[in-house]
């Protein structure tokens, strides 16, 4: 089955779109979205099409297979208009391996203690990270799919875990980079 991982929308219309696109194109077994859902913050340029009502008017249509993650510019405001509870750390079984999903302002790489085999998923830097570590666990970013830094592409990660592999690509469906678990 696949799952896409996505963080840091902050009320792009175009990215909740994309994300449409891509569960149409895949019929994603879940969409993990770690994040910074509809609002920019008072840090972050809005994106050329910021549109609140619009990303949860599309993301209202997958809500089901979503699980929401909030963010440092969510609120409980988005819980109540998207209909579905939001979490600041959730831990869910894939093929028997435990994630750890957070946005990463509360809870990072640094502060969480990340145990042997786990998988850690966080967003908040917008910065792309896909890193194996020494005691075979995983910390992974899918950087920001609107709004990235650094340089870095609009990016969103797709895990499949029949074949145990987190694939990174752009917004433009280019792939940037993968890591297996094997």
């Amino acid at each position: 089955m696949l799952h896409l991982i996505v963080s840091d929308i902050h009320g792009a219309k175009s990215s909740a779109e994309k994300i449409i696109i891509l569960d149409k194109q895949y019929n994603f077994s879940s969409i993990l979205v770690l994040g910074d859902i509809n609002y920019n913050g008072a840090r972050n340029v809005p994106p050329v099409d910021y549109s609140p009502i619009d990303v949860t008017t599309l993301l209202k249509t997958i809500k089901d297979k979503c699980l929401f993650i909030r963010g440092n510019c969510d609120s409980r405001v988005d819980e109540f208009v998207l209909e579905k509870k939001f979490f600041n750390i959730k831990k869910i079984k894939i093929n028997k391996r435990k994630f750890i999903l957070t946005h990463g302002d509360l809870y990072n790489k640094e502060t969480y203690k990340i145990h042997k085999n786990n998988v850690f998923l966080y967003g908040h830097t917008h910065i792309y990270e896909l890193t194996k570590t020494k005691n075979n666990s995983f910390i992974l970013n899918p950087g920001s799919i609107s709004l990235p830094k650094n340089n870095n592409p609009r990016s969103y990660l797709i895990f499949d875990d029949e074949k145990e592999l987190f694939s990174l690509y752009n917004i433009n469906d280019v792939l940037i980079d993968s890591l297996s678990m094997k």
